[in-house]
């Protein structure tokens, strides 16, 4: 049944993860059970197209004609596979909107014992919420749940300049390259 509450994964997941294990530090008493005034950090929701998620995403790539029915659609299609897609969201709740998002998938292998790796996507945080280190905060967030589940390894890609950012985090460049070829227009 679909509830205007249900999570793409059940959010209580976050709440043992331990920020203190995190090569970053976080003034002011920021947490994943808080992340500032009037802000809170869960799972994607169905209703979050209603909060502007795919507005947001719209600040990292092109969302254009993007429906609810297909976001919904894309939504089922992802919890049918559990342990796998970890969309991690900041509400402002003072306004119901969504002010910044990370995905983190979760990609079984064969290889090495049949081991499962991360792979962290679309960090985005709404320009006018930048500098309140909610990127930082989804990052590490996704990181620890990462290692929680047991991946052997995480990776990102990422625009030259946000190296720097990415390393606080103990990721390094990698020698290997990043193919892509498109199927459809960008």
């Amino acid at each position: 049944m679909e509830t205007s509450e249900e999570e793409l994964f059940d959010s209580s997941i976050l709440d043992d993860l331990d920020l203190a294990q995190s090569p970053v530090s976080f003034p002011n008493g920021i947490s994943i059970t808080r992340p500032g005034d009037l802000l809170s950090m869960r799972a994607l929701r169905i209703n979050d197209f209603e909060r502007g998620h795919i507005e947001l995403l719209g600040q990292l790539t092109n969302v254009a004609d993007t429906t609810k029915e297909m976001f919904c659609e894309a939504f089922h299609t992802m919890k049918k596979c559990p342990r796998t897609y970890f969309i991690t969201v900041v509400e402002d709740t003072s306004s119901g909107r969504i002010i910044a998002s990370a995905t983190m998938e979760v990609e079984q292998k064969l290889i090495r014992q049949c081991a499962i790796r991360g792979r962290i996507e679309d960090v985005v945080v709404n320009e006018e919420y930048r500098g309140k280190q909610l990127g930082k905060l989804l990052v590490a967030t996704l990181l620890l749940l990462s290692e929680k589940l047991g991946c052997y390894k995480t990776t990102l890609e990422c625009q030259e300049h946000n190296i720097p950012f990415y390393e606080k985090f103990g990721l390094v460049p990698h020698t290997e390259a990043y193919m892509v070829k498109r199927f459809r227009p960008k």
